[in-house]
């Protein structure tokens, strides 16, 4: 169930991204651009139906609007999730946003949820964001919060990814696509992904 989305634009601006130097401006469109190119892959089973709204072309001809059968919400992990929503919602300007907050314990690296808020939306197509997939503890928290609150179509979108997490995710929820740009070597003693690109959120936000 694991998609890497490979892309020579994605390598490109996923090198930004790590690099130490990169500022806060600059990663957050780095990061906005890599969501985009990721839909490509994430979305390209879903099915397209035709409306009955109609329009009309330059050359006078009408035809019928055409739109995704699926309703999407994007529901970002906090707070680090909410930078791959922009990205996301450039190609589908359509989808609504739930959130769902998550802190984790900096010595035992266990999970715990503080909020969480989806839109009333019948049927929708869950996807979970969030830019770093480490141990998958949050990951596995947040889709058994959307799974007890009766969704069923959930996908996790990540920015990168270590096996750990990967293999974590996969035995936990074996239902659920895995999509990453990148999957990274392993994770040091403290959980941190290597080689990563550091604190995503201190970096999207500038708090470090």
């Amino acid at each position: 169930m694991l998609t890497i989305c490979k892309h020579p634009l994605i390598e490109v601006k996923l090198s930004i991204m790590r690099d130490e130097k990169t500022k806060s401006k600059e990663f957050r469109e780095s990061l906005d651009e890599i969501a985009s190119l990721m839909c490509y892959e994430i979305f390209k089973d879903l099915k397209v139906v035709t409306s009955e709204e109609t329009y009309k072309v330059p050359t006078g001809v009408t035809l019928h609007k055409r739109k995704l059968e699926s309703k999407i919400v994007l529901v970002p992990i906090l707070r680090a999730g909410i930078g791959m929503v922009d990205g996301v919602r450039n190609m589908i300007p359509t989808a609504r946003i739930g959130h769902i907050g998550m802190y984790r314990d900096e010595e035992t690296l266990e999970p715990h949820e503080y909020y969480f808020k989806l839109p009333e939306v019948e049927n929708p197509l869950i996807v979970i964001c969030d830019p770093m997939l480490a141990t998958g503890g949050s990951a596995i928290a947040a889709i058994d919060a959307v799974k007890k609150r009766g969704y069923t179509n959930i996908r996790l979108m990540c920015l990168v990814g270590a096996p750990e997490g990967v293999k974590a995710v996969e035995e936990a929820c074996p239902e659920v696509p895995i999509y990453l740009a990148t999957l990274d070597e392993k994770l040091n003693d403290k959980g941190y992904i290597l080689p990563g690109l550091g604190d995503a959120g201190d970096r999207i936000f500038g708090t470090k």
